[in-house]
């Protein structure tokens, strides 16, 4: 074999025989060992762009923000699930996932897990995220050798307002053991960043997110895991460089062989051959046996009893406070984990209106409200930020006023009609725990006058013939609203599209500039220009986002209580974060200021820092209480 690939199975043997190689080893470890574990482990540093990293270093504190960038590249030790409560509770499901992991139904699901009898004691049941570490002795900055029985914890929430909210434990960062394979070279597979983020998060490796591999790569092959991150090309942008099929020989000639050092996330069998996964445009490539990181997959797990989301997601549904009988409005609902909570804290009594600019992301949402058998809430095609209904419009889609007819549509029906051209295309209300097709009714006239070609005609017909296709998916198209009356939602919730600098783990950030991050704060305060039109007075307005940049947090605060007087911050219950931000930044040049919050305000607030013991996303939560109107609401 190369002469790399001998030295490193020479050094396996050596340290096979005196037991399990370490992959993360402190500054004790030996030399002869030291390059191995160096380069087959998992620690990686975050790269910003050098404007973007002192501008955070000026809002954070230089140490403070190498804490969070750390944190950001490693998974949270826990998954959070909200409970349905209007189907089960948190005992009867803490109940049954305890049943299936002691059975092992789901063994593929849950990787060699298994719960402590322990557990069962009361102080065990009930914890926050904060207390977990203490009670089940294993810390996330702690190693476990992999191949060791997994104690995992299924607890219930601590904090006041979230007793619909469970833990379980994960565990990591693991000690990776490369074993000798019968005299075979070590064969690798590369992923891409996003797939190895996934796969931190405890999915497998499905074919898409292969890069490269190993040559000779055969089904039921050991093989080592590592990512490929963004690098530097020479127009100054970021590229993987490497294309998808790429032989790996074990050379320091491979693609990205010293960018992977300390970018090894597990190990796993193969399911596929080599020419299989380059070959095959879907499926499971990788079954992941030893990980980095080991979190359950919830996947077809409980469905429609349970939802796995990120706590302070969850905690922002709560602060909303929605009511039974109010009519609230999710501004960017998909996926649609918002909604839901939503709905189920109204007891499904009320009316929630949720709108997304995507297609699919609105029929996400359905198909999610469907699952949970959640009656309340309608679902919109609608750009947020033309949320506020134009004066010039028409009757509003979703107002009482605007008229619906329900219509039961079989394959059999749409077959008999000549042309999709013969009548209007329907669209989708959800009204019921099934979907309903649905058509709008008015008294125009048909437009006689318009020429349809025979092309046209052909298409049509196809399209009526062969089905509605990918971007139609459930067979019709969902509907599509202009907007809402100012002053017709009781509470409003703003989950806006944000730079997603919280979200963990991340492996690139690079690509994120200051200009970047002021366009967002920019559209985000155009979709709080809107929330504050559709908010009646003496209503709520929550907002939110999963970035730690203070320019969409704190600063979009400032601006919200410097443009309305009659808006002023309201207290949150469960107060679970930390406090915001205080002070103001100022460009180097002077040519860009913002200001932030008070001493008083930032109390009021609350952030998610991802280094804290938390151990959550990063996160922002602002909640407002909505004065009279008694000056005119910018449109």
């Amino acid at each position: 074999m190369k002469r790399l690939a001998l030295r490193i199975r020479n050094i396996l043997r050596r340290h096979k025989a005196a037991g399990p190689i370490p992959h993360l080893m402190d500054s004790a470890s030996s030399s002869s060992s030291l390059s191995l574990s160096e380069r087959y482990c998992y620690n990686p540093i975050l790269r910003w762009n050098p404007q973007v990293e002192e501008y955070f270093a000026a809002a954070y504190g230089a140490e403070h923000f190498a804490r969070i960038s750390k944190a950001l590249t490693r998974p949270s030790c826990y998954s959070c699930i909200r409970v349905n409560t209007l189907k089960s509770s948190s005992d009867a499901v803490r109940k049954k996932l305890m049943d299936i992991l002691e059975g092992n139904d789901i063994s593929d699901v849950f990787d060699h897990m298994e719960i402590r009898k322990s557990a069962e004691s009361e102080d065990h049941q009930v914890m926050g995220p904060g207390r977990m570490s203490n009670a089940i002795g294993t810390s996330c900055d702690g190693d476990t050798p992999i191949g060791v029985r997994e104690s995992y914890h299924i607890c219930k929430c601590q904090y006041p307002g979230l007793e619909n909210v469970l833990f379980v434990r994960g565990s990591g960062p693991h000690m990776l053991c490369f074993d000798d394979q019968s005299g075979q070279s070590l064969k690798e597979v590369i992923v891409s960043r996003k797939c190895a983020e996934a796969v931190l998060r405890g999915a497998q490796i499905f074919v898409p997110g292969v890069l490269a591999c190993s040559s000779h790569v055969e089904i039921g092959d050991k093989v080592a895991v590592s990512v490929a991150v963004e690098q530097p090309v020479q127009d100054g942008g970021w590229a993987v460089g490497i294309t998808r099929g790429t032989v790996l020989q074990g050379l320091e000639s491979d693609a990205h062989y010293q960018e992977r050092n300390s970018l090894y996330i597990g190990q796993g069998i193969t399911l596929m051959s080599r020419s299989g996964i380059f070959r095959a445009s879907e499926g499971i490539a990788v079954d992941m046996k030893d990980r980095v990181y080991k979190l359950p997959s919830f996947n077809d797990v409980l469905e429609g009893e349970i939802f796995l989301q990120n706590l302070p997601s969850i905690i922002t549904a709560r602060i909303l406070d929605p009511q039974q009988g109010e009519r609230i409005l999710d501004m960017c609902a998909a996926p649609g984990g918002k909604t839901t909570a939503i709905a189920i804290l109204m007891k499904d009594k009320g009316e929630v209106v949720a709108t997304d600019r995507s297609h699919n992301k609105v029929m996400d949402i359905l198909k999610l409200a469907a699952e949970m058998d959640l009656h309340c809430i309608k679902a919109y095609k609608l750009d947020a930020l033309k949320s506020v209904q134009r004066a010039d419009e028409g009757s509003n889609v979703g107002m009482a006023d605007h008229k619906v007819e329900a219509l039961n549509i079989t394959a059999e029906d749409l077959s008999s009609f000549g042309s999709a051209a013969d009548i209007e295309v329907p669209s989708i209300e959800k009204c019921s725990s099934s979907l309903t097709i649905t058509q709008s009714v008015d008294n125009r006239k048909p437009d006689v006058g318009r020429y349809l070609s025979k092309a046209t005609l052909r298409k049509d017909a196809r399209r009526m013939r062969n089905g509605p296709g990918r971007n139609h998916c459930m067979g019709s198209r969902v509907e599509n609203s202009k907007g809402f009356m100012p002053n017709s939602f009781d509470r409003v919730l703003l989950d806006a599209p944000c730079s997603a600098l919280g979200l963990r783990p991340r492996l690139f950030t690079a690509e994120v500039t200051l200009e970047s991050l002021r366009t967002h704060a920019k559209y985000q305060r155009r979709m709080f220009d809107q929330a504050v039109q559709l908010v009646r007075p003496g209503g709520v307005i929550v907002y939110s986002t999963c970035t730690i940049n203070p320019g969409e947090n704190e600063a979009l605060v400032r601006y919200a209580l410097d443009t309305y007087k009659f808006l002023s911050l309201a207290s949150q219950h469960p107060k679970i974060g930390g406090p915001g931000i205080v002070g103001r930044c100022e460009s180097l040049n002077k040519s860009y200021e913002e200001e932030w919050l008070t001493q008083s305000e930032a109390e009021l607030v609350q952030r998610f820092d991802p280094s804290s013991s938390l151990d959550t996303i990063g996160f922002f939560i602002a909640k407002f209480d909505v004065g009279q109107k008694d000056v005119k609401v910018p449109a």
